[in-house]
């Protein structure tokens, strides 16, 4: 995908996946990784991903899938690490951001977590595709993969449980981003938005390339070096749904976006919660019923390794399928611990 790729597929590519107008079956799944019979990409990066349109653009149908350079089609919410490494597989300080909603745009995107590789799609709502009634977004806005806010788990700043989506990030840099892109962003800090009784956390953070970023280290700096911005956020969330009929949203901790130790605090429980659904430690547990473009690729299936299954209506991969594809910090806690370490300590030294 790199830096600033667009939503399409590359160009000698989208004549075979773009649909025909009117068609009913033009949302024909991408296979999973390996079915191309190339070998499963150990690591994946905003420097080897694509973006794939498939569907008719503009419907209900549009989705827009993730593919590695080898072709691998890939889920941004759970293949893609949370921390970004470097060639030697050592943690940079960054996290990986996906765009889901480009500033100074209102369709509401959003990965479909519901759905295999979770692509990304325009939000419906009773047969209609969604889109900001207040207008356009202030910042890119999307999420960092491998986290999970669990409606289960109780912060006990706030008193309530999550909304069962991955954590959401406001990247407040100057350049707007695609839908689908990823990058490498520092975290600067979190406010806690109360969704419908739910707690729905939104990170602030900034592209590490960005003109600002050498700046910012944490949350107080973004007042000091950009006034407005956060006030801006914060009203944003509180008002976007009025025009729906519904009453402005509430915040927890007194309205106050938190700093970034705070924010990182937070996104450690979340990349638990997100381990353990993986892990099967949380109850409804089912085979999803996967269509044959969807079935186990034969180096998956030859091990015996089932791809994904579905819990609470999310659609995750199985733990052996994605300890399989790429080593991960699913059961290395001093990894982990690690990573979270070298994220502070690389926004407070840049």
């Amino acid at each position: 995908m790199g830096s600033g790729s667009a939503i399409e597929a590359p160009a000698a590519k989208r004549a075979k996946n773009d649909s025909t107008p009117g068609s009913t079956t033009n949302l024909a799944l991408p296979g999973t990784p390996g079915s191309t019979g190339s070998p499963l990409s150990k690591n994946i990066s905003h420097e080897n991903l694509q973006t794939e349109l498939r569907g008719e653009k503009d419907t209900l149908q549009t989705r827009i899938f993730a593919k590695c350079n080898e072709g691998e089609h890939r889920s941004l919410w759970h293949d893609l690490p949370l921390f970004e490494m470097d060639e030697a597989g050592q943690p940079t300080g960054a996290l990986n951001f996906v765009c889901e909603i480009p500033k100074w745009t209102r369709k509401k995107f959003e990965i479909a977590t519901n759905e295999p590789l979770n692509p990304i799609k325009q939000d419906e709502k009773k047969g209609e595709l969604r889109s900001f009634k207040k207008g356009d977004i202030y910042f890119n806005y999307g999420c960092f993969p491998r986290t999970w806010e669990d409606p289960e788990f109780v912060h006990p700043d706030v008193g309530v449980g999550g909304d069962n989506d991955p954590l959401d990030v406001c990247e407040i840099g100057m350049r707007q981003m695609p839908t689908g892109v990823v990058r490498p962003v520092k975290v600067l800090g979190i406010l806690c938005m109360i969704d419908e009784g739910e707690a729905d956390w939104k990170v602030v953070a900034i592209d590490r390339e960005d003109p600002w970023a050498e700046k910012l280290s944490d949350i107080d700096d973004v007042e000091t070096m950009i006034p407005g911005a956060l006030d801006a956020i914060r009203e944003w969330f509180r008002t976007y749904k009025i025009p729906d009929g519904k009453p402005p949203n509430r915040f927890a901790l007194d309205e106050k976006f938190m700093n970034r130790s705070y924010a990182l605090s937070v996104i450690h429980e979340t990349h638990q919660a997100w381990a353990g659904l993986v892990k099967c430690t949380v109850d409804e547990e089912t085979k999803p019923k996967v269509p044959e473009a969807m079935a186990p690729s034969p180096k998956l299936k030859s091990k015996g390794l089932q791809r994904s299954t579905l819990k609470r209506n999310l659609s995750v991969p199985s733990l052996e399928a994605l300890v399989h594809v790429e080593s991960s910090l699913l059961t290395d806690g001093t990894a982990l611990k690690d990573a979270m370490a070298v994220a502070g300590a690389h926004a407070a030294d840049n």
